[in-house]
């Protein structure tokens, strides 16, 4: 099977069996398995609006098959739990089919497995929600694999200018690749980042997209839009006890803000059609993938990620 966890894609993603009463899937079937879901029945899938699927949103403490709440991992008699409702982890898993979307056989599974998680969630964030009209300014909040996907997306919508946000300039080379075209360091500046930015494009971009999670990075997201158009869209996912504070006059001078989950991407509905942005040479999925290692060593991908080297790292299973 194949999976996302922060910054490390397993790779194998090919259906072994179904289980009673499956019939949208069969073996040998080619997919992606997602940490969300999408049920096809409840208010959310129905809402063309939505993809907060009220069964299989995802529910970081949920362990245990929804069917009978019972784990399908065990080692001497005791379960071991699902992580994400997806512990792909491992050479076999199994999954509620609501998180598992079937895509073109002809895909690269080596390639197209980062579209399950982080490349997905920042590029919808671009194209399905802040949506930049052809020739608008974006500005992307935080460089790391999220935020390179969002700007990709602005340049598929056909943002003229992309100016990249982040405290560590060496990304900022590798994210020309990805559509920027400006770079604004905060720690260069004695002012705050917003009215840098509305400086630089007289009086704000068109659009932004915070893919850091910081708070402070979320308000300047939402302060450097122009007014009277400007749409700020939130990815990241802030402290539990963060509080995010801006003068009301922002909403009355006509800025919109916004928050985004998996990129609004419905998982088995849209990814498909991800799919085939690949397949059509729209998306270049490629140039995130910058490690890759066998499972044997998995360890040196987390060490990777820790150290926040490279953009994604694959992880083989081993014949």
């Amino acid at each position: 099977m194949c999976c996302t966890s922060l910054e490390l894609i397993y790779v194998h993603s090919i259906v072994e069996s179904v289980g009673e009463g499956v019939t949208e899937l069969a073996p040998g079937d080619h997919v992606l398995p997602v940490f969300t879901g999408e049920c096809k029945e409840c208010p959310h899938c129905k809402s063309a609006e939505s993809n907060m699927c009220d069964l299989l949103r995802i529910n970081t403490d949920r362990g245990v098959m929804i069917g009978d709440g019972k784990s399908r991992f065990s080692i001497d008699g005791k379960p071991i739990y699902h992580f994400v409702g997806t512990s792909t982890f491992s050479e076999y898993t199994v999954m509620h089919v609501g998180c598992v979307a079937k895509i073109n056989p002809e895909a690269p599974l080596d390639k197209v497995c980062v579209l399950s998680c982080g490349i997905s969630t920042g590029l919808g964030a671009s194209i399905n929600v802040a949506k930049p009209p052809k020739g608008s300014t974006v500005a992307i909040f935080g460089l790391g694999a999220v935020g390179l996907a969002a700007a990709e997306g602005a340049r598929i919508a056909g943002a003229s200018r992309i100016i990249g946000i982040d405290l560590n300039a060496s990304r900022f080379e590798e994210a020309r690749k990805f559509g920027c075209t400006e770079f604004v360091n905060p720690k260069d500046h004695s002012k705050p980042v917003q009215e840098v930015l509305a400086e630089m494009t007289n009086g704000g971009v068109d659009r932004s997209v915070e893919c850091t999670g910081n708070v402070n990075a979320m308000i300047q997201a939402f302060e450097c839009v122009h007014d009277g158009w400007g749409v700020a869209v939130l990815v990241g996912v802030p402290h539990k006890d963060a509080e995010f504070k801006t003068h009301p006059m922002n909403f009355l001078n006509e800025r919109t803000l916004k928050g985004t989950f998996f990129g609004n991407f419905k998982p088995r509905t849209d990814l498909p059609n991800v799919v085939e942005m690949y397949m059509r040479k729209e998306l270049e999925v490629e140039k995130f993938i910058t490690h890759s290692v066998p499972f044997s060593e998995i360890n040196k991908a987390f060490d990777l990620m820790a150290k926040g080297e490279g953009i994604r790292c694959i992880i083989r299973m081993e014949n």
